[in-house]
C-alpha cells in the first residue's frame, strides 16, 4: 500500500509530478483542490467569495478526511492544506509526505497568469507570496520526509527523485 503527499505553494509543480509520479508507479492521482470543485460544484474562488476561506478550509478538512486513507494514491494537496492541525495530523499519519518548494520570485513567476485563485490574504499576489510562504514553510518542513527544490529541474527528474527517495 502506497499513499504520497506532495506539499507546498502553488505553482511548484505538485500537480504535475503527482500525475508523472502516478503514472509511472500505477497509483491513482488525487487532486484535493478538484476534489473540492467537484464536490461543491463551482469553483474555489467562487466558494470563497461566496462563503470565506473559513467555508473552504472546513470544505477541505472534510475531503482530506474521506480520502486520505485510500491506498495506492498520490495525492496533490492544496498549499493551505498544512494551516490546520487536524490535517497536518491526517497527512502525517497517513502519508509519506514530500514537500515541493521554489523561492517567492520563482512562485510569482510561475502563477503570474493563474486566476483561478483568490488573494489569501487581500494583497496582491506577488506581495503575499512572500508573507504567505514564510508562514507556511515551517509548516511543511514538519511534516515532509524531505524536500525538493523544483527551481531547476525538470517534473520528470523531480518524480524520479521522489520514487528513488522514497525507495519505490
Amino acid at each position: 500500500m502506497t499513499r504520497i503527499a506532495l506539499i507546498g505553494y502553488r505553482g511548484t509543480g505538485k500537480s504535475t509530478i503527482a500525475r508523472i509520479l502516478a503514472k509511472r508507479l500505477g497509483l491513482e492521482p488525487i487532486e484535493l483542490d478538484r476534489l473540492i470543485d467537484e464536490t461543491a460544484g463551482e469553483r474555489i474562488p467562487e466558494i470563497v467569495s461566496k462563503f470565506g476561506w473559513e467555508k473552504f478550509r472546513a470544505m477541505e478538512t472534510e475531503l482530506l478526511a474521506e480520502v486520505i486513507r485510500r491506498e495506492n494514491v498520490v495525492f496533490d494537496l492544496g498549499g493551505g492544506v498544512v494551516e490546520r492541525e487536524e490535517n497536518r495530523q491526517l497527512i502525517k499519519d497517513n502519508c509519506r509526505v514530500v514537500w515541493l518548494k521554489a523561492g517567492a520570485k520563482v512562485i510569482v513567476d510561475r502563477i503570474r497568469d493563474q486566476v483561478h485563485r483568490p488573494s489569501l490574504t487581500g494583497k496582491s499576489f506577488v506581495d503575499e507570496v512572500p508573507e504567505v510562504l514564510a508562514r507556511r514553510e515551517p509548516l511543511y518542513r514538519l511534516l515532509a520526509e524531505f524536500e525538493l527544490d523544483t527551481e531547476s529541474k525538470t517534473p520528470e527528474e523531480l518524480a524520479e527523485e521522489i520514487i528513488s527517495r522514497l525507495k519505490l
